[in-house]
């Protein structure tokens, strides 16, 4: 009985899931399923057998409205299962560009055959099993407002087109070209044939052209050191180098994906015979340098180029610091430097000086090369007004040393501040000599032509030391001196701006003492010269009571206004002046004893020549006349008389020291009784320093000069 009602219930089990497939609605999900599967193998056999070459006018009406422009198959077209995988071929294929591209095609190929998992189509993220391109070339370009680009396409949302996974490839005989008109870049690059197989590529993928950044035609070579990691879409070592301008440009690092660099450190070398001509190809203005080799990290984040670390020298100064290329509405650089040493002959060319000249011939000869006369200082050099008015800046630099064979310059402050052509160098501060000088320039390119300030400051510096390079015996000198200069002219170069300046120029010099070694200073003694000044070999060091070397500045001459140095034993006056246009110097000095003296020549020092080649003149007409008039002396009474002329009565005012220390215009000049003083200038000068080049206008004016005492 138990045993078969076990088989029973047993039988009871099956029956009923043996109907199911028995049943009407099982029938129809079978014969349903037959259905698709006989459809989709006859779809396949159709494909298959006509390569689908019947898909060409629907892919491309389908691809087109995806891309959301229009893509065309100019030759054969193959799309079908082979036998799983999805092979695509096509002759000719292109992808339009969007409307505003000055290029009609994103993409062409001469040939693409590619085979493709179909599941990966489905899930959004391609894979290509292999994939053979020839005669590929692809327009990459940015709009004007640099708001769009041309491989971004409608339906991804503002995403750029991503590459697909690709295992096995061989690209042949393809170029890029990269337009970006914000930046005015533009690049022509030719890639080497690559070749793929299991991922892996086995050696580096090159690529080299040519093109142009704003003005200036570039070529570049570059590979990239990580294929196999590309293809996995992993890391990209990228090893770049470019040339222009006389400058060769390294940049190497690694890249998330092989086309992105936003906020990726790129380790990047620059070097080249002048750093103007670098920055030049931004359109960026830079006084020339002498050759020049630079490192630095740059990091590019949306309008910013940011070069951290960087490091190197330019001629025989070193640099280091930082530097942001803003590429906004208008460009703008921002940096932050420092300098251990600087060498002098580097500096040249902040005033318009070629440093090559100046290390091989000299500052005069540099000079010349701007354009000014022979014996000239002041540069003809003119700013850069164009470039000035293009770009914006801010600079602080700081200078540890500079390194000069006569002045002692160190800890240089700079701020430097560029605004739509308006210039400033406020403030610039240095160490001189144990002294400190503050200045204010500035050029405004706005006004046409410039209108240039020029306020300099010298704080009291000891005058042993100011002047060590130049004979002055820094042991046996106490006094110090201070200054201020105050100009402003017209013109596009420091000659043109300071041959029209007005304004004053004043050293004062408190008490104290004065010392030379006899020195020379170009073709100026100023040993000689100032012991003329006192007639006798010097054998103590002169004592000052104070001094005041002023002048007034009217259309670039400037007038002695008043050069007075009261001494221990003597009272020092000058008259004259010299001209920033043809940079003329004539001037006549005399010391006045306040004792007297058996013999003095009681004749006037001059000093003449130009900036560049000052001279003395210790034999003036005042000299040979009153030695003409001993001789008369000599030869009509005795020779003893001849003396009478080289008496000194030792008559000279002492001077009241404090309209010189406040810096006064002559008129203010008074004694020590209080009595206003009739030796000093009073701030004019003769026509014959209007700049004219006349010699017998220079002479007929040093006779004046010279004739006044």
């Amino acid at each position: 009985m138990d045993m078969n009602a076990s088989v029973s219930k047993d039988a009871t089990d099956v029956t009923p899931a043996a109907s199911i497939f028995g049943t009407r609605a099982w029938r129809i999900l079978r014969n349903g399923l037959l259905a698709v599967v006989g459809t989709v193998f006859v779809l396949w056999l159709v494909l298959f057998v006509t390569k689908g070459r019947f898909l060409k006018h629907p892919f491309e009406s389908i691809a087109s409205r995806m891309a959301g422009r229009d893509v065309r198959v100019g030759g054969a077209f193959q799309l079908y299962f082979a036998p799983l995988k999805i092979k695509f071929y096509a002759e000719g294929l292109s992808v339009a560009n969007p409307a505003w591209a000055t290029r009609p095609y994103l993409f062409q190929a001469r040939t693409i055959d590619t085979r493709i998992a179909p599941l990966s189509l489905l899930f959004g993220k391609t894979r290509v099993y292999w994939l053979d391109l020839a005669g590929g070339a692809a327009d990459l370009e940015w709009n004007a407002g640099h708001s769009a680009n041309s491989w971004t396409f409608a339906d991804t949302g503002g995403k750029p087109f991503e590459l697909p996974r690709i295992d096995r490839a061989t690209v042949a005989g393809t170029h890029v070209r990269y337009a970006d008109p914000r930046t005015r870049l533009l690049a022509d690059l030719a890639i080497d044939t690559v070749t793929a197989i299991d991922k892996k590529i086995g050696k580096a993928v090159g690529l080299h052209g040519t093109g142009r950044i704003r003005d200036t035609p570039f070529r570049l070579v570059a590979q990239l050191m990580s294929p196999d990691a590309t293809l996995d879409r992993g890391e990209n070592k990228l090893v770049a180098r470019a040339w222009a301008a006389n400058n060769v440009i390294d940049v190497a690092g690694t890249l998330p994906t092989a086309t992105d660099i936003e906020d990726v450190p790129l380790q990047t070398r620059a070097r080249g015979r002048n750093l103007a001509e670098l920055l030049g190809i931004i359109g960026v203005a830079l006084p020339n340098t002498r050759d020049y080799s630079l490192r630095a990290q740059l990091v590019k984040h949306g309008a910013d180029y940011r070069f951290t670390r960087l490091a190197g020298r330019f001629g025989d100064s070193d640099l280091a610091g930082r530097l942001t290329i803003i590429n906004g509405e208008r460009l703008r650089l921002q940096s932050e430097l420092t300098t251990r040493q600087l060498d002098i002959i580097d500096a040249a060319p902040f005033i318009g000086y070629n440093p090559d000249i100046v290390a091989a011939k000299g500052a005069v000869a540099a000079a010349a090369a701007t354009g000014a006369a022979p014996q000239r200082l002041l540069p003809d050099a003119a700013l850069p007004v164009a470039a000035l008015q293009r770009f914006d800046a801010g600079l602080h630099w700081t200078i540890r040393d500079i390194k000069s064979r006569n002045v002692p310059i160190s800890y240089v402050d700079l701020t430097l501040a560029l605004d739509r052509g308006r210039l400033a160098l406020s403030p610039l501060t240095f160490s001189m000599a144990r002294g400190n000088v503050a200045s204010d320039l500035i050029f405004d390119t706005r006004s046409r032509p410039a209108l240039d300030s020029y306020d300099i400051r010298l704080s009291p510096t000891p005058m042993g030391r100011l002047l060590a390079g130049y004979g002055v015996d820094e042991s046996g000198t106490t006094g110090t001196i201070k200054g201020r200069l105050q100009l402003t002219g017209r013109g596009d170069t420091i000659h043109d701006s300071l041959a029209s300046a007005i304004g004053r120029v004043a050293f004062i010099m408190p008490h104290g003492s004065f010392w030379t070694r006899n020195a020379q200073l170009s073709e100026l003694d100023i040993g000689t010269f100032v012991q003329k000044m006192f007639e006798h070999k010097l054998k103590e060091p002169v004592q000052i009571n104070c001094g005041l070397i002023a002048f007034t500045v009217r259309d670039g001459i400037a007038a002695a206004d008043p050069i007075i140095i009261d001494t221990k034993k003597n009272v020092i006056l000058g008259r004259g002046g010299l001209s920033f246009k043809n940079e003329n110097l004539d001037l006549a000095f005399r010391a006045d004893g306040k004792q007297f003296s058996l013999f003095s020549a009681q004749s006037p020092v001059g000093l003449e020549g130009y900036f560049a080649k000052p001279r003395i003149d210790v034999i003036s007409p005042e000299l040979l006349g009153r030695a003409g008039g001993g001789l008369g002396l000599g030869a009509i009474a005795s020779p003893l008389a001849a003396i009478l002329a080289f008496v000194d009565i030792g008559d000279a005012k002492s001077a009241a020291c404090g309209p010189i220390l406040a810096g006064a215009h002559a008129q203010a000049m008074r004694t020590t009784k209080g009595k206003p003083r009739d030796d000093v200038g009073n701030g004019t000068t003769a026509k014959s320093e209007s700049g004219k080049e006349s010699t017998a206008d220079r002479k007929k004016q040093r006779k004046k000069f010279l004739g006044i005492f």
